[in-house]
């Protein structure tokens, strides 16, 4: 069994004397990044041990960093101008040799973390594609503003300070191994705002939120053993399955990259484990925001995918969903964007659902309206208030629906259920005036509770008046709850 595994090579210098080092820089510091404007920036790097490095950016000041007598570290924070389309550079020197990035942006910067359906990239996976992925990479270079940093998929139980992920320009060459849904946040921000836009992409496909986490938090949490994980071979839990070591390799080495919030689409891997996660992913925010040192960063995420989870009516993924947006609730300054409409029917067997664009524009739009203050952009979303219990009947209200629900749809995914606990498909009918919908089966003669897409895989007809899907819920609280065998 590897106890530790890292599969990218080291950056080295070549070798010189100790006296003789010259400045280097980690790939996230590079030519075509994006730097977060009006902030105090940290950049950091490497040199011979005691020896001080001047960095001198194009837009003015000087600013000194003594390397650390032992391992040469040095890091400093420069401040940024407004955003700016005009290139930038940086110069790093320590009286050895001169190190320059060039092609610097001033911009907004955007941390992009999770599994699989944030690491998705344009070109989609095999047969898994992106839908509006081809034009989205033909018309790339429209976007000079946009850059990307991906980090590569690694593991480690050592917490590291390395890894690679260089910089790169929004281009047709480039665009097709971006994350789609970062991607297209950064357009549509980009878009909205006028300004350019850096994506760092640090995310691996079958991650746990535990994964993201360093060993001194899980050793808090019952179930969760780190060291004994170590001594796991790795024909029985993969890589992608372990705790704490994508943490370690691929989040740790860039940790304080001066950003401007988090953006988060996980979970699959923690469904069935629901009861515990609000309170996770609420210490891993935590934790990244102590640790980059930048106050209450925004974290914005992104609702559980319909799958078939196992089966279809089912329930463990409507349970997950629903502490998703508990896990909202618990932590500040953070928000959830709903995907219930954005599957198709024939995606039931397809866990990477292909509509990423409309996400990424949703996790723009609630940025727009919560981090940016941009008035009138529709970033919330209808949620169940209230039921009116009525015999054979319930009539449901709603928050954010003072401007109406969409008209003449075909409602489906309602719910009903009496005493005995068991649901059947519910016929729904909306009143316009009221804002209201009444449900009805004729199989259920006392209703006493009323559920809506609340299983694994359901498609969301009801939404607002600016398209926005009405949030999955139920109106009980019955764990053994079971659907009727009678459609």
């Amino acid at each position: 069994m590897k106890t530790y595994f890292r599969r990218a090579l080291p950056l080295l210098l070549a070798v010189l004397p100790l006296t003789q080092q010259a400045v280097e820089l980690p790939d996230i510091i590079s030519d075509n990044a994006v730097l977060q404007q009006q902030s105090d920036a940290k950049l950091w790097g490497w040199s011979t041990p005691g020896r001080v490095v001047t960095i001198t950016p194009s837009w003015g000041g000087s600013y000194q960093a003594t390397a650390d007598s032992k391992s040469g570290r040095w890091e400093v924070k420069v401040k940024t101008p407004s955003a700016t389309f005009e290139p930038q550079s940086i110069v790093f020197a320590d009286g050895v040799k001169d190190v320059t990035i060039g092609n610097v942006l001033i911009g907004e910067v955007w941390f992009c973390s999770g599994q699989s359906n944030m690491e998705m990239p344009l070109r989609g996976y095999w047969c898994q594609p992106v839908e509006g992925a081809a034009q989205a990479v033909a018309y790339s270079g429209k976007y000079p503003g946009i850059r990307v940093a991906t980090v590569p998929k690694l593991a480690s139980y050592t917490p590291e300070e390395r890894v690679e992920g260089k910089w790169k320009e929004s281009l047709p060459k480039n665009a097709p191994e971006f994350s789609a849904l970062a991607y297209f946040f950064a357009r549509s921000l980009t878009d909205m705002l006028d300004v350019p836009v850096g994506i760092i992409s640090c995310a691996y496909g079958g991650s746990k939120v535990e994964g993201w986490m360093p060993k001194w938090k899980l050793d808090e949490y019952p179930g969760w053993d780190v060291d004994k994980e170590k001594s796991t071979p790795d024909s029985v839990l993969h890589e992608w399955e372990r705790i704490n070591v994508m943490y370690n390799a691929m989040l740790h080495p860039i940790i304080g990259y001066t950003v401007k919030g988090f953006l988060w689409n996980q979970g699959e891997s923690n469904v069935g484990r629901h009861k515990e996660y609000p309170a996770h992913q609420r210490d891993m925010v935590q934790i990244w925001r102590d640790e980059w040192g930048q106050g209450e960063l925004p974290f914005y995420f992104v609702e559980l995918p319909g799958w078939k989870y196992g089966g279809a009516e089912d329930v463990e993924a409507a349970l997950f969903r629903e502490c998703q947006h508990k896990a909202a609730e618990i932590t500040p300054n953070s928000g959830v964007v709903c995907t219930t409409d954005l599957v198709y029917p024939y995606e039931l067997e397809d866990i990477h659902a292909r509509k990423k664009q409309e996400i990424g524009e949703r996790l723009a739009f609630m940025a727009a309206a919560r981090t940016y203050g941009v008035e009138g952009v529709a970033h919330t979303y209808p949620s169940y208030k209230s039921v009116d219990l009525l015999g054979d009947k319930a009539t449901l209200h709603f928050n954010n629906a003072d401007a109406g629900l969409n008209p003449n749809m075909n409602l489906q995914g309602f719910e009903v259920a009496g005493e005995d606990m068991i649901f059947y498909p519910a016929t729904a009918t909306e009143d316009w005036n009221a804002r209201t919908v009444t449900v009805c089966s004729d199989k259920v003669k006392d209703i006493k509770a009323v559920r809506y897409c609340f299983n694994n895989f359901a498609i969301g007809t009801l939404k607002d008046m600016n398209g926005m899907p009405l949030i999955p819920f139920r109106t009980d609280d019955w764990d053994d709850a079971r659907h009727s065998s009678m459609e």
